[in-house]
Protein backbone atom coordinates (compact mmCIF):
# COMPACT_ATOMS: atom_id res chain seq x y z
CA UNK A 1 0.00 0.00 0.00
CA UNK A 2 1.54 3.81 -0.99
CA UNK A 3 1.55 6.28 1.32
CA UNK A 4 -1.14 8.04 -0.54
CA UNK A 5 -3.52 5.15 0.12
CA UNK A 6 -3.04 5.28 3.77
CA UNK A 7 -3.12 9.28 3.69
CA UNK A 8 -6.84 8.83 2.11
CA UNK A 9 -7.58 5.50 4.60
CA UNK A 10 -6.80 7.98 7.56
CA UNK A 11 -8.80 10.81 6.15
CA UNK A 12 -12.00 8.64 5.70
CA UNK A 13 -10.87 7.46 9.43
CA UNK A 14 -11.42 10.98 10.55
CA UNK A 15 -14.34 11.60 8.65
CA UNK A 16 -16.41 8.64 9.86
CA UNK A 17 -15.39 9.62 13.38
CA UNK A 18 -16.45 13.32 12.99
CA UNK A 19 -19.59 11.87 11.60
CA UNK A 20 -19.65 9.43 14.76
CA UNK A 21 -19.79 6.15 12.44
CA UNK A 22 -17.12 4.66 14.69
CA UNK A 23 -16.63 5.51 18.11
CA UNK A 24 -13.19 6.33 19.82
CA UNK A 25 -12.02 3.01 20.75
CA UNK A 26 -12.68 1.80 17.36
CA UNK A 27 -10.91 4.73 15.64
CA UNK A 28 -7.84 4.24 18.06
CA UNK A 29 -7.12 0.74 16.83
CA UNK A 30 -8.17 1.38 13.13
CA UNK A 31 -5.84 4.46 13.08
CA UNK A 32 -2.85 2.45 14.00
CA UNK A 33 -3.68 -0.41 11.95
CA UNK A 34 -3.64 2.22 8.83
CA UNK A 35 -0.31 4.06 10.01
CA UNK A 36 2.42 3.56 7.18
CA UNK A 37 5.74 1.60 8.80
CA UNK A 38 7.80 4.05 6.12
CA UNK A 39 8.85 7.25 7.57
CA UNK A 40 6.05 10.18 6.14
CA UNK A 41 8.16 11.41 3.46
CA UNK A 42 6.65 14.15 1.33
CA UNK A 43 6.96 12.76 -2.23
CA UNK A 44 4.14 14.97 -3.75
CA UNK A 45 6.00 17.91 -2.40
CA UNK A 46 8.37 17.24 -5.46
CA UNK A 47 7.45 17.07 -9.54
CA UNK A 48 7.32 14.07 -10.87
CA UNK A 49 10.33 12.74 -13.00
CA UNK A 50 10.70 14.02 -16.87
CA UNK A 51 14.01 13.02 -18.66
CA UNK A 52 12.85 16.26 -20.94
CA UNK A 53 13.73 18.24 -17.91
CA UNK A 54 16.42 16.99 -16.67
CA UNK A 55 20.12 18.51 -17.07
CA UNK A 56 22.50 16.36 -19.33
CA UNK A 57 25.71 16.57 -16.79
CA UNK A 58 22.88 15.61 -14.38
CA UNK A 59 21.31 12.64 -16.59
CA UNK A 60 25.19 11.28 -17.11
CA UNK A 61 25.87 11.27 -13.17
CA UNK A 62 22.72 9.46 -12.15
CA UNK A 63 22.16 7.26 -14.58
CA UNK A 64 25.61 6.52 -16.46
CA UNK A 65 24.22 7.50 -20.07
CA UNK A 66 23.84 10.08 -21.71
CA UNK A 67 20.67 12.02 -21.80
CA UNK A 68 20.04 11.31 -25.78
CA UNK A 69 21.19 7.59 -25.46
CA UNK A 70 18.70 6.80 -22.45
CA UNK A 71 15.52 7.44 -25.47
CA UNK A 72 17.79 5.00 -27.59
CA UNK A 73 18.46 2.62 -24.88
CA UNK A 74 14.70 2.47 -23.78
CA UNK A 75 13.99 1.14 -28.08
CA UNK A 76 16.61 -1.33 -28.38
CA UNK A 77 15.77 -3.38 -25.15
CA UNK A 78 12.15 -3.29 -26.29
CA UNK A 79 10.71 -2.03 -23.33
CA UNK A 80 6.77 -2.22 -22.89
CA UNK A 81 5.10 1.18 -23.29
CA UNK A 82 4.55 1.47 -19.04
CA UNK A 83 5.23 -0.88 -16.21
CA UNK A 84 2.38 -2.09 -13.84
CA UNK A 85 3.74 -3.14 -10.44
CA UNK A 86 1.38 -5.59 -8.13
CA UNK A 87 -0.54 -2.73 -6.30
CA UNK A 88 -1.22 -1.16 -9.64
CA UNK A 89 1.64 1.53 -9.38
CA UNK A 90 2.05 2.35 -13.01
CA UNK A 91 5.56 3.85 -15.02
CA UNK A 92 6.38 4.53 -18.16
CA UNK A 93 9.64 2.53 -19.89
CA UNK A 94 11.65 5.45 -19.46
CA UNK A 95 10.98 6.06 -15.64
CA UNK A 96 11.54 2.27 -15.19
CA UNK A 97 14.75 2.19 -17.01
CA UNK A 98 16.09 5.66 -14.87
CA UNK A 99 15.35 4.15 -11.95
CA UNK A 100 17.48 1.03 -11.76
CA UNK A 101 19.71 3.35 -13.30
CA UNK A 102 19.87 5.44 -10.66
CA UNK A 103 19.22 2.48 -7.85
CA UNK A 104 22.50 0.82 -9.56
CA UNK A 105 24.79 3.36 -10.10
CA UNK A 106 25.36 4.43 -6.40
CA UNK A 107 24.57 2.89 -2.88
CA UNK A 108 21.82 5.57 -2.27
CA UNK A 109 18.76 4.75 -0.14
CA UNK A 110 15.38 4.14 -1.91
CA UNK A 111 14.46 7.36 0.19
CA UNK A 112 17.16 9.77 -1.24
CA UNK A 113 15.55 9.10 -5.09
CA UNK A 114 12.30 10.69 -3.94
CA UNK A 115 13.46 14.02 -5.48
CA UNK A 116 14.80 12.88 -8.75
CA UNK A 117 11.22 10.49 -9.18
CA UNK A 118 8.42 12.29 -6.70
CA UNK A 119 7.22 8.79 -5.95
CA UNK A 120 7.01 7.17 -2.66
CA UNK A 121 9.50 4.89 -1.28
CA UNK A 122 7.69 1.35 -1.61
CA UNK A 123 6.63 2.75 -5.26
CA UNK A 124 10.50 2.78 -6.10
CA UNK A 125 11.26 -0.23 -4.56
CA UNK A 126 8.50 -1.93 -6.47
CA UNK A 127 9.81 -0.64 -9.82
CA UNK A 128 12.72 -1.14 -9.41
CA UNK A 129 11.78 -4.65 -8.98
CA UNK A 130 9.58 -4.89 -11.64
CA UNK A 131 11.75 -3.09 -14.52
CA UNK A 132 15.02 -5.51 -13.41
CA UNK A 133 13.05 -8.72 -13.20
CA UNK A 134 11.78 -7.65 -17.52
CA UNK A 135 15.04 -7.19 -17.99
CA UNK A 136 16.72 -10.29 -16.58
CA UNK A 137 13.91 -12.28 -18.54
CA UNK A 138 13.77 -10.16 -21.74
CA UNK A 139 17.30 -10.21 -22.04
CA UNK A 140 19.24 -12.25 -19.65
CA UNK A 141 20.02 -14.88 -22.39
CA UNK A 142 22.39 -12.54 -23.98
CA UNK A 143 24.62 -12.96 -21.20
CA UNK A 144 24.39 -16.24 -19.71
CA UNK A 145 24.18 -18.51 -22.33
CA UNK A 146 26.35 -18.43 -25.79
CA UNK A 147 25.57 -15.37 -27.63
CA UNK A 148 26.48 -16.18 -31.41
CA UNK A 149 25.90 -13.02 -32.48
CA UNK A 150 29.12 -11.64 -30.60
CA UNK A 151 30.82 -15.13 -30.71
CA UNK A 152 30.84 -16.62 -34.02
CA UNK A 153 33.25 -18.16 -35.50
CA UNK A 154 34.56 -15.62 -37.61
CA UNK A 155 34.53 -13.23 -34.82
CA UNK A 156 35.94 -15.80 -32.27
CA UNK A 157 39.23 -15.34 -35.17
CA UNK A 158 39.65 -12.01 -34.93
CA UNK A 159 39.38 -11.99 -31.02
CA UNK A 160 42.16 -14.77 -30.91
CA UNK A 161 44.52 -12.66 -33.65
CA UNK A 162 43.69 -9.59 -31.43
CA UNK A 163 44.98 -11.47 -28.31
CA UNK A 164 48.09 -12.87 -30.52
CA UNK A 165 49.19 -9.47 -31.94
CA UNK A 166 49.37 -7.84 -28.62
CA UNK A 167 52.09 -10.58 -27.94
CA UNK A 168 50.45 -13.62 -26.69
CA UNK A 169 52.32 -17.23 -26.83
CA UNK A 170 48.91 -18.64 -27.74
CA UNK A 171 47.40 -18.05 -31.27
CA UNK A 172 44.08 -20.09 -30.83
CA UNK A 173 42.58 -17.82 -27.46
CA UNK A 174 40.14 -15.75 -27.87
CA UNK A 175 38.88 -14.72 -24.16
CA UNK A 176 39.80 -14.75 -20.60
CA UNK A 177 37.64 -16.23 -17.86
CA UNK A 178 37.96 -15.35 -14.37
CA UNK A 179 35.54 -15.73 -11.11
CA UNK A 180 34.43 -12.37 -9.25
CA UNK A 181 33.42 -13.10 -5.33
CA UNK A 182 30.56 -10.02 -4.42
CA UNK A 183 30.16 -10.22 -0.61
CA UNK A 184 26.34 -9.63 0.73
CA UNK A 185 24.65 -9.02 3.52
CA UNK A 186 24.51 -11.95 6.16
CA UNK A 187 21.22 -13.99 5.58
CA UNK A 188 19.11 -14.62 8.58
CA UNK A 189 19.20 -18.35 7.31
CA UNK A 190 20.88 -21.25 5.28
CA UNK A 191 24.17 -18.86 5.87
CA UNK A 192 26.45 -22.07 5.26
CA UNK A 193 25.21 -21.96 1.48
CA UNK A 194 26.62 -18.87 0.39
CA UNK A 195 29.49 -18.82 2.69
CA UNK A 196 32.65 -18.35 0.99
CA UNK A 197 35.83 -19.86 3.09
CA UNK A 198 38.27 -19.30 0.57
CA UNK A 199 37.35 -15.00 0.86
CA UNK A 200 35.59 -15.45 4.47
CA UNK A 201 32.59 -13.91 4.03
CA UNK A 202 28.96 -14.56 2.94
CA UNK A 203 29.26 -14.13 -1.24
CA UNK A 204 27.81 -14.86 -4.74
CA UNK A 205 30.14 -15.95 -6.88
CA UNK A 206 30.58 -15.31 -10.60
CA UNK A 207 32.35 -16.81 -13.43
CA UNK A 208 32.88 -14.07 -16.52
CA UNK A 209 34.25 -14.51 -20.07
CA UNK A 210 36.26 -11.11 -21.25
CA UNK A 211 36.43 -10.33 -25.05
CA UNK A 212 38.80 -8.29 -26.50
CA UNK A 213 36.18 -6.17 -28.10
CA UNK A 214 35.60 -4.86 -24.69
CA UNK A 215 31.97 -7.24 -23.87
CA UNK A 216 31.22 -9.68 -21.01
CA UNK A 217 30.79 -12.69 -23.65
CA UNK A 218 29.25 -14.71 -21.00
CA UNK A 219 28.65 -14.51 -17.01
CA UNK A 220 27.87 -17.46 -15.52
CA UNK A 221 26.32 -17.28 -12.01
CA UNK A 222 26.17 -17.15 -9.08
CA UNK A 223 27.84 -20.26 -8.37
CA UNK A 224 26.27 -22.93 -5.60
CA UNK A 225 28.39 -25.86 -4.19
CA UNK A 226 30.19 -27.20 -7.00
CA UNK A 227 30.20 -30.52 -8.06
CA UNK A 228 33.11 -32.52 -9.57
CA UNK A 229 34.13 -36.22 -10.44
CA UNK A 230 37.69 -37.61 -9.75
CA UNK A 231 39.62 -39.58 -12.03
CA UNK A 232 43.75 -40.86 -11.67
CA UNK A 233 46.64 -39.25 -12.46
CA UNK A 234 46.05 -40.39 -16.63
CA UNK A 235 43.42 -37.54 -17.19
CA UNK A 236 45.65 -34.33 -18.94
CA UNK A 237 44.59 -30.81 -18.59
CA UNK A 238 41.93 -30.16 -20.52
CA UNK A 239 41.93 -29.15 -24.33
CA UNK A 240 39.64 -26.25 -24.04
CA UNK A 241 40.62 -24.30 -21.04
CA UNK A 242 44.65 -23.48 -20.96
CA UNK A 243 46.15 -21.93 -17.73
CA UNK A 244 49.68 -21.35 -16.66
CA UNK A 245 52.29 -23.53 -16.27
CA UNK A 246 53.02 -24.30 -12.29
CA UNK A 247 54.50 -27.63 -11.68
CA UNK A 248 57.88 -28.72 -10.93
CA UNK A 249 60.70 -27.04 -12.84
CA UNK A 250 59.63 -24.12 -14.88
CA UNK A 251 61.82 -23.71 -18.31
CA UNK A 252 62.41 -20.64 -19.76
CA UNK A 253 60.23 -21.30 -21.90
CA UNK A 254 57.50 -21.92 -19.72
CA UNK A 255 58.19 -18.99 -17.76
CA UNK A 256 57.76 -16.44 -21.36
CA UNK A 257 54.92 -18.51 -22.09
CA UNK A 258 53.34 -17.12 -18.56
CA UNK A 259 54.33 -13.97 -18.62
CA UNK A 260 53.00 -12.95 -22.22
CA UNK A 261 49.41 -14.71 -21.25
CA UNK A 262 49.80 -12.57 -17.61
CA UNK A 263 50.02 -9.56 -19.62
CA UNK A 264 47.45 -9.93 -22.09
CA UNK A 265 44.79 -11.65 -19.47
CA UNK A 266 44.40 -8.27 -17.04
CA UNK A 267 41.21 -7.55 -19.40
CA UNK A 268 39.05 -9.76 -17.18
CA UNK A 269 40.38 -7.96 -14.38
CA UNK A 270 39.21 -4.66 -16.29
CA UNK A 271 36.08 -5.49 -17.06
CA UNK A 272 35.46 -6.67 -13.34
CA UNK A 273 36.41 -3.56 -12.13
CA UNK A 274 34.26 -1.23 -14.75
CA UNK A 275 31.38 -2.88 -13.84
CA UNK A 276 31.80 -2.38 -10.02
CA UNK A 277 32.86 1.35 -10.25
CA UNK A 278 29.70 1.76 -12.93
CA UNK A 279 27.14 0.52 -10.73
CA UNK A 280 28.78 0.86 -6.76
CA UNK A 281 25.49 -0.16 -6.07
CA UNK A 282 26.83 -3.97 -6.17
CA UNK A 283 30.02 -3.24 -3.88
CA UNK A 284 27.42 -2.36 -1.48
CA UNK A 285 26.55 -5.68 0.93
CA UNK A 286 24.54 -4.33 3.66
CA UNK A 287 22.33 -3.66 0.16
CA UNK A 288 22.45 -7.07 -0.80
CA UNK A 289 20.05 -9.13 1.51
CA UNK A 290 19.01 -12.51 -0.15
CA UNK A 291 15.59 -13.35 0.19
CA UNK A 292 14.61 -9.13 0.08
CA UNK A 293 16.37 -8.67 -3.01
CA UNK A 294 16.99 -10.37 -6.42
CA UNK A 295 20.56 -10.10 -5.96
CA UNK A 296 22.29 -12.74 -8.53
CA UNK A 297 19.45 -10.83 -11.38
CA UNK A 298 20.65 -7.98 -10.31
CA UNK A 299 24.39 -8.51 -10.87
CA UNK A 300 23.25 -10.03 -14.31
CA UNK A 301 21.22 -6.87 -14.88
CA UNK A 302 24.18 -4.35 -14.44
CA UNK A 303 26.42 -6.89 -16.48
CA UNK A 304 24.01 -6.08 -19.70
CA UNK A 305 23.67 -2.67 -18.90
CA UNK A 306 27.48 -2.47 -18.59
CA UNK A 307 27.85 -4.12 -21.69
CA UNK A 308 25.20 -1.29 -23.17
CA UNK A 309 27.83 1.84 -22.02
CA UNK A 310 30.42 -0.71 -23.75
CA UNK A 311 28.59 -0.29 -27.20
CA UNK A 312 27.69 3.32 -27.09
CA UNK A 313 31.01 4.75 -25.54
CA UNK A 314 33.73 1.89 -25.58
CA UNK A 315 35.96 1.26 -22.56
CA UNK A 316 39.84 0.31 -21.90
CA UNK A 317 39.25 -2.92 -23.26
CA UNK A 318 38.59 -2.63 -26.64
CA UNK A 319 41.05 0.54 -27.05
CA UNK A 320 43.98 -2.05 -25.64
CA UNK A 321 43.17 -4.70 -28.47
CA UNK A 322 41.89 -2.11 -31.08
CA UNK A 323 38.46 -3.61 -31.61
CA UNK A 324 35.38 -2.22 -32.07
CA UNK A 325 32.34 -3.29 -29.96
CA UNK A 326 29.03 -3.95 -31.65
CA UNK A 327 26.68 -1.56 -32.16
CA UNK A 328 24.40 -1.15 -29.16
CA UNK A 329 21.56 -1.73 -31.78
CA UNK A 330 22.79 -4.81 -33.30
CA UNK A 331 23.63 -6.21 -29.67
CA UNK A 332 20.18 -6.20 -28.37
CA UNK A 333 18.35 -6.89 -31.60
Amino acid sequence: MTQNSFKTLQEALLLSLEEKLIDDEEFAVLYEEFTPQNLPFRHWDYEKFSLENKDPAECKADFRFEKSDISLLVDVLQMPDTFTCPNGTVCDSTEGLCVILKRFSYPCRLSDMISTFGRSVPELSMISNEVTEWMYNAHGHRITEWNHFIMSPNLLQTYSEAIHDKGAALDNCFGFVDGTVRPISKPGVNQRAVYNGHKRVHALKFQSLALPNGLIGNLFGPVGNEMCIYGDLAYPLRTHLQCPFRHGVLTRQMEEFNASMSSVRTSVEWLFGDLINYFKFLDYKKNLKIGLSHVGKMYIVCALLRNALTCLYRNTTADYYGLDPPPLIDYFS
